[in-house]
């Protein structure tokens, strides 16, 4: 048995002794870790708003919509400091490139299709997240049903399994719930709870996850709210038995993040997801990625 570990406030300061094996041994060599790079940004673009739309049908499959709530973000290639996201109203499901709306930083609608509605919470948080962290590419938010129970109990993930070490000392709760969030203020607040992690736990309300690619920032999102339904079985298992959840060590909780909780892995735990959404609308390319048509 592992030893156990209570207190995740850092990662371990010494050097590690992988006792499974090397964690750059978990993708194979010369895999794809991130999307086509364009010379041309108006073309990465295009190629980024269509990724975006499939996001949202992934969202869809999973269950996470909740009438008009949740909203995925994504940086604009060609100006930085605009966003584009979904027209307020519209299912996931239905989502197209030529929906999105285009958001400038003071929380105009520049451009979007027929739907040019903003949802104003989105803009709140967003507008924040994508300021505060300029590495952030995607951000994501729904009220998943897994999320939001978890998000009621006050704590953050414990170590339990191998995958909610994917957030192993890289996500953090935000306690506090002022209400629908409609202030900038409380998107600042948020955005610096979040700090340089994954994935914030938004207390009384749902999940948000972050990251360098639209791919990266759904799976995780995905895998959070099933970290989530997880942590909750467990804790009611415990509760009737009596007996404690038996945590993942420090040490082998931080290699397996390692292996399996980087931007790059986080990328290519994406890729599958994409692939059902790409067959549903008769499209399909090499490992879901959006060129190399098959």
């Amino acid at each position: 048995m592992a030893p156990s570990a209570t207190d995740q406030s850092s990662p371990s300061k010494t050097p590690l002794t992988y006792k499974s094996g090397d964690p750059s041994l978990t993708l194979p060599e010369d895999v794809p870790t991130g999307p086509p790079i364009f010379e041309n940004k108006y073309e990465e673009r295009k190629y980024l708003k269509h990724r975006l739309a499939l996001a949202f049908r992934v969202f869809a499959k999973f269950g996470f919509c909740e009438g008009v709530a949740g909203h995925i973000t994504l940086r604009d290639p060609v100006d930085p400091k605009c966003f584009w996201v979904n027209p307020f109203g519209l299912h996931f499901s239905l989502i197209t490139a030529d929906d999105l709306i285009f958001v400038s930083h003071d929380g105009k609608v520049i451009d979007g299709g027929r739907n040019k509605f903003l949802n104003f919470a989105a803009f709140a948080i967003h507008s924040e997240i994508h300021t505060a962290r300029p590495d952030v590419v995607c951000a994501a938010h729904s009220h998943s049903t897994y999320g939001r129970a978890f998000c009621a109990t006050g704590r953050t993930l414990d170590p339990i399994t191998q995958d909610s070490c994917v957030f192993y000392n890289d996500h953090v709760l935000y306690p506090t719930f002022a209400g629908v969030v409609l202030a900038s203020d409380e998107g600042k607040h948020i955005a610096a709870a979040l700090g340089t992690k994954k994935a914030v736990l938004l207390g009384n309300h749902g999940l948000l996850t972050a990251g360098r690619t639209i791919e990266e920032t759904v799976a995780y999102f995905v895998l959070l709210d099933k970290c989530c339904e997880v942590q909750l079985a467990a804790d009611a298992s415990s509760a009737g038995s009596g007996k404690p959840l038996v945590l993942i060590g420090e040490v082998e909780a931080q290699a397996t993040w390692e292996a399996i909780g980087t931007t790059e892995n986080g990328y290519f735990q994406g890729l599958p997801l994409f692939q059902t959404v790409e067959h549903e609308l008769g499209e399909r390319t090499f490992l879901g990625r959006g060129v190399d048509v098959l």
